[in-house]
């Protein structure tokens, strides 16, 4: 069998290898606790954990104080969206969200809503884009947090966070944003856009699994509950020892986003198209999820007529892919995400999503268009027979 083609760069990234060569110095010769300040080995420790953060700060406009290190984007999830809640409760119960959301932010609201808040968890369009009129119409004076992703994990559709964030501060209410796909990927910049929150995370851009951050505004300040309770770190938000190797390669990773960032999204977009293309025109039947062109350039959620997804990936071992389904051992059950947009029982058990990243190459992508057709039209001959 043929080497694996890695195309489930939604889940994760590959750790590029000039993150990896940055991080090895801090797991041996320079392994200081960064919060030991009375030698060296902390010293530069903590020097390089702040030009880490400084690093992150810069790819989103943010101040390098207002980035708080967490062990990645769900933990800065619940930090945000629970921490804002919590601490404005008395005045401000109410949280907004949306159905499509990870299910880190569903469970949050959740839990909030056991807690005395009350939660409300609004509808998507069938492309998978908030309605902006729907929003405004939920936010009231006991709004406390508005939580919307940037782009979504499942059909990457990026959600329209400038009006969001606009509509957010006109009302008053805080605006959480999980831009966790998005970070390194499409321009943001918390400065232009008035984001009070924002997560993200390393393992996405291509940078080391186990760490993320969240932006938590100064000006005007944002007031957050801790989640975690200790020494104090992190400006009192989320104590613990910074794991500095993993600060730094989160920082290197946010350099070479910012310096690669547009080459690598035309790129990438361009190799997304050619599967897409290719697919949707020798195959009857293939369906797009989500926005057609409001969505991560590397993202596709493909539907195929009559085909299951599961038996799908099992006919085409060599490609690493997702399904649309969330499997439990006792059941197979279709995506939330694409309930939500309304898709089809049948559709969504039949869907796969594809996601291209920086390492790809279109010798691979023309190999996962091939393996993908044969096993879609084999599947299909096989019922018809």
């Amino acid at each position: 069998m043929p080497a694996s083609i890695y195309l489930d760069n939604q889940a994760t990234t590959p750790t590029d290898p000039r993150v990896t060569e940055a991080m090895l110095p801090y797991f041996t010769e320079a392994f200081g606790n960064p919060h030991s300040a009375d030698h060296a080995y902390g010293w530069d420790a903590a020097d390089a954990v702040e030009q880490a953060r400084a690093q992150v700060a810069e790819l989103i406009g943010a101040e390098t104080r207002e980035i708080i290190f967490t062990s990645g984007a769900t933990e800065a999830n619940n930090l945000a969206i629970k921490g804002a809640a919590r601490f404005h409760k008395a005045r401000k119960p109410h949280v907004i969200t949306c159905v499509t959301e990870h299910k880190c932010v569903l469970e949050s609201a959740r839990r909030l809503e056991r807690e005395g808040h009350r939660v409300t968890i609004l509808p998507v369009l069938p492309n998978g884009l908030l309605d902006l009129v729907m929003l405004a119409d939920a936010i009231d004076e006991q709004t406390s947090v508005v939580s919307i992703m940037a782009a979504n994990n499942e059909i990457g559709v990026l959600q329209p966070i400038d009006e969001i964030a606009a509509l957010c501060r006109e009302k008053g209410a805080y605006f959480h944003c999980d831009a966790a796909q998005a970070f390194g990927k499409v321009p943001l910049n918390v400065r232009e856009t008035p984001v009070d929150l924002m997560s993200i995370s390393a393992h996405k851009v291509y940078g080391p699994m186990g760490i993320g951050a969240l932006f938590v505004r100064r000006r005007p300040r944002v007031r957050l509950e801790a989640e975690i309770d200790g020494g104090g770190q992190e400006r009192g938000l989320r104590s613990g020892t910074l794991p500095t190797p993993l600060c730094v390669g989160f920082g290197e990773a946010a350099r070479i986003a910012q310096a690669e960032m547009a080459e690598e999204r035309q790129r990438v977009g361009s190799l997304t198209e050619r599967l897409y293309r290719e697919l949707n025109s020798s195959l009857p039947g293939v369906h797009l999820n989500g926005h057609p062109e409001k969505r991560l350039s590397g993202n596709l959620n493909l539907a195929f007529e009559g085909v299951d997804a599961a038996a799908l990936m099992r006919a085409v071992p060599q490609l690493c892919l997702s399904t649309g389904s969330a499997c439990t051992s006792a059941s197979v059950e279709s995506s939330y995400v694409l309930q939500a947009l309304g898709v089809g029982e049948d559709l969504a058990r039949g869907s796969l999503r594809i996601g291209v990243g920086r390492f790809n190459t279109t010798a691979q992508i023309d190999t996962a268009i091939a393996l993908l057709k044969a096993a879609v039209l084999g599947i299909r001959d096989g019922k018809q027979g």
